[in-house]
């Protein structure tokens, strides 16, 4: 399966469309998982227009997203266990309140947004993925999204937009 995961949109606010690149991408994908930061609900209903969409709340939400998606979502893809939340809160690093997040469940991977930088690392077992932010790059040279592929193992890619 090949899902392409967003976080950190921040629309309209930090952009009124997608990027072209972005928008190929998601005529070739499965599913699209969304980490939070959407801003409204107007860019989950851009994203069903290319696929079925998963995702969670993040910290500058409007009402209408927090009512329809959770803060935490666990999910199966190929045999392999997925959580996925925004990684918001006070004390601690982003990655410590992931962790913690899911600390009661065996996942395979964890889908995070919060910090618009794009990471994949390893603690333990379990792979951390943060596709970095789509439209608000902050001070890095490039946003980013991230593609995960199981075809052949569980295999999280980072591209950039420039």
């Amino acid at each position: 399966m090949r899902i392409i995961v967003v976080s950190d949109t921040h629309m309209p606010k930090k952009g009124g469309a997608f990027p072209e690149s972005f928008i190929q991408e998601l005529r070739e994908v499965d599913l699209i998982i969304h980490a939070g930061d959407w801003s409204s609900i107007e860019i989950y209903e851009a994203l069903t227009y290319y696929g079925e969409v998963k995702g969670v709340y993040g910290n500058v939400e409007e009402d209408d997203i927090v009512e329809l998606l959770p803060e935490k979502l666990l999910i199966k893809i190929d045999g392999y266990k997925i959580g996925v939340v925004h990684g918001h809160g006070e004390k601690k690093t982003t990655e410590k309140r992931v962790i913690e997040a899911f600390e009661n469940e065996e996942v395979d991977l964890i889908i995070f947004g919060h910090s618009h930088l794009p990471l994949t690392r390893w603690v333990k077992k379990t792979l951390l993925f943060n596709p970095g932010s789509l439209m608000d790059k902050r001070k890095l040279p490039y946003a980013s999204y991230g593609i995960i592929d199981t075809s052949n193992g569980l295999q999280c890619t980072h591209q950039y937009i420039t």
